[in-house]
């Protein structure tokens, strides 16, 4: 493999344990920080952050993203403005490993996706890692058995988890479909998608507020927003896109496998709760399922 594919998948890796921090963050402080004030406070501090380094970029590449033009508003909306507005808004009715389950459809929405929208199918053994690794993915939330396995239940926020999956699923695909009008670094796009994205979620900020006020500034919630805003967004939006634009949107999703493997590790890392068997069980099929559909070329039928 290549070193910049192998650093596409590393950055990949490192984008989805940031993520699995998030949905933790996401239900931890889901009754002391409202959905959309997680969603708006997150981004304008991650805009804040990023727009001083990259304005002189973004003026440099207006003719760009002139061109990109119409494009923009929509990636932003799938990517910044809707995902993670609907995982806070499932995270108020729903746990923590439901929202990584449901993450985890994503693998599945990329392949279909991917070779209606891109003409890129995965080869057949791709489809084969992508089994092993979902058959490793149920037999770690079932704990190693058929009884916690059947008694698995979903919520009213399981929908809205769903739609923020279907969301990102499109933001990934369309980023692979129209990089030739996205060729910026990789900085100044994720400023420009902030900055449109932004925008968006405010009105509906400042309805929530309206209605049910904000948070208190406590150190431990200010701390949750500082994640979300540096680590969640700033570092795997970067990571993640570029992966994307390297390795295809497909093999991408498949390591989202991977994220109830990191909540089961931050868990023991950061909550002391012990690794089972079926976490190392679970866990290594969906690593061999991963290797297996990673190392498997694609298809292309695209016209």
């Amino acid at each position: 493999m290549p070193d910049s594919r192998k650093w596409a998948f590393a950055g990949l890796l490192l984008a989805v344990l940031l993520w699995s921090g998030n949905a933790l963050v996401a239900r931890a402080f889901h009754e002391d920080i409202p959905p959309l004030s997680l969603s708006f406070w997150r981004w304008t501090l991650a805009t804040s952050l990023l727009l001083p380094f990259v304005a002189r970029s973004i003026w440099q590449h207006r003719q760009t993203l002139r061109a990109a033009g119409w494009r923009l508003p929509i990636v932003a909306a799938l990517g910044i403005a809707s995902y993670n507005t609907l995982l806070y808004s499932a995270a108020q009715s729903t746990e923590a490993i439901n929202l990584t389950l449901l993450n985890t459809c994503l693998p599945l929405f990329a392949f279909i996706g991917g070779g209606l929208l891109l003409g890129e199918w995965p080869a057949r053994s791709a489809w084969f890692g992508m089994a092993i690794a979902a058959a490793g993915l149920l037999y770690l939330i079932s704990r190693g058995s058929w009884e916690v396995f059947i008694s698995l239940s979903f919520q009213k926020g399981d929908l809205l988890m769903l739609a923020a999956v279907l969301a990102w699923t499109l933001y990934t695909l369309l980023l692979r479909r129209w990089a030739k009008f996205l060729v910026m670094p990789a900085l100044t796009l994720l400023g420009v998608l902030m900055m449109i994205g932004l925008p968006l979620i405010t009105p509906f900020y400042l309805y929530e507020f309206s209605q049910v006020g904000g948070f208190a500034p406590t150190p431990s919630n200010l701390a949750a927003v500082a994640y979300t805003a540096v680590f969640a967004s700033l570092v795997a939006y970067l990571a993640w896109n570029h992966g994307v634009r390297i390795v295809g949107a497909a093999k991408a999703s498949i390591t989202t496998y991977l994220m109830p493997v990191f909540t089961a590790i931050i868990g023991w890392l950061v909550l002391g709760e012990a690794l089972q068997v079926f976490h190392w069980i679970g866990g290594g099929l969906i690593f061999a399922g991963l290797l297996l559909a990673t190392r498997s070329s694609v298809q292309n039928t695209a016209r």
